[in-house]
C-alpha cells in the first residue's frame, strides 16, 4: 500500500470530463465574439445612419420635403409636364393597402398611367400631413399621410386619406419620384373632417 499511488474513485473519467469542459468553454468564447453577438451593435449603427447627422443631410431632407410638396401641387393643377420631368422612368405608384395583409392592392400605376391621372385632374386637393424624411445619401424615403378630394365620383367617398411610404432618388443632380406605396388606406368620408384623423 505504501508504495502504490492513490487513485480517484472515478478513475480515468476525470480527464474526459476536463476535456469536455475545456471544449465547451472554447465554444462559448467563440459565440461571444461571433457575428451573432454583433446584432445590437449593427442595429444601433443603422439607427444612427438613418437619421440626419449633419447640416448637409438636414438641408437635403428639407429639399426633399419641398420637392414633394411641389410635386403634389403639380398633380392637383394637372401639370403633366412638371410631373413628367420629376418622375423616374421606372416610377411605380401602389394604391391601397391590401398588399400589407397578403392581398392585392387596389391598383398599381406605372409612370404612363400615373401621368394620365394628372392629365385628367383627378384631384381637387392632395394635402400632405405628418410627413417625415429619412436620408440615405442620394436616396430619400418619406413617410406620412396625405388628405385628398376626388374631383368626381361618389359624394360619400369624395374625401380620403392615405398613409404612405415613398422613395426619391437623386439622379444627375436632381431629385426624381421613384415609388409610392400606400401602407394604410384609403379611408373614405363625405368631408375632410371625417378622414383627417384616420
Amino acid at each position: 500500500m505504501r508504495g502504490s499511488k492513490l487513485r480517484h474513485p472515478h478513475g480515468d473519467r476525470i480527464r474526459p470530463m476536463h476535456s469536455q469542459f475545456r471544449s465547451r468553454l472554447v465554444f462559448v468564447a467563440v459565440l461571444t465574439f461571433s457575428p451573432f453577438s454583433q446584432t445590437k451593435i449593427s442595429t444601433a449603427a443603422s439607427k444612427i445612419i438613418s437619421t440626419p447627422a449633419s447640416a448637409t443631410s438636414t438641408e437635403a431632407a428639407a429639399e426633399v420635403l419641398a420637392f414633394e410638396r411641389a410635386m403634389e401641387a403639380a398633380v392637383v393643377r394637372g401639370d403633366v409636364a412638371y410631373v413628367d420631368r420629376v418622375s423616374a422612368p421606372d416610377l411605380t405608384f401602389t394604391h391601397g393597402d391590401g398588399w400589407t395583409t397578403g392581398g392585392k392592392p387596389l391598383g398599381v400605376d406605372d409612370r404612363k398611367s400615373f401621368l394620365k391621372r394628372v392629365e385628367n385632374k383627378q384631384y381637387n386637393v392632395r394635402d400632405l400631413d405628418s410627413v417625415k424624411v429619412e436620408m440615405h445619401g442620394d436616396i430619400a424615403i418619406t413617410y406620412g399621410r396625405y388628405v385628398a378630394q376626388n374631383r368626381t365620383g361618389n359624394p360619400s367617398q369624395s374625401w380620403f386619406s392615405v398613409w404612405f411610404e415613398r422613395v426619391y432618388a437623386k439622379r444627375d443632380g436632381r431629385w426624381l419620384y421613384v415609388s409610392h406605396r400606400t401602407v394604410h388606406g384609403p379611408t373614405y368620408g363625405p368631408d375632410r373632417d371625417s378622414v383627417s384623423d384616420k
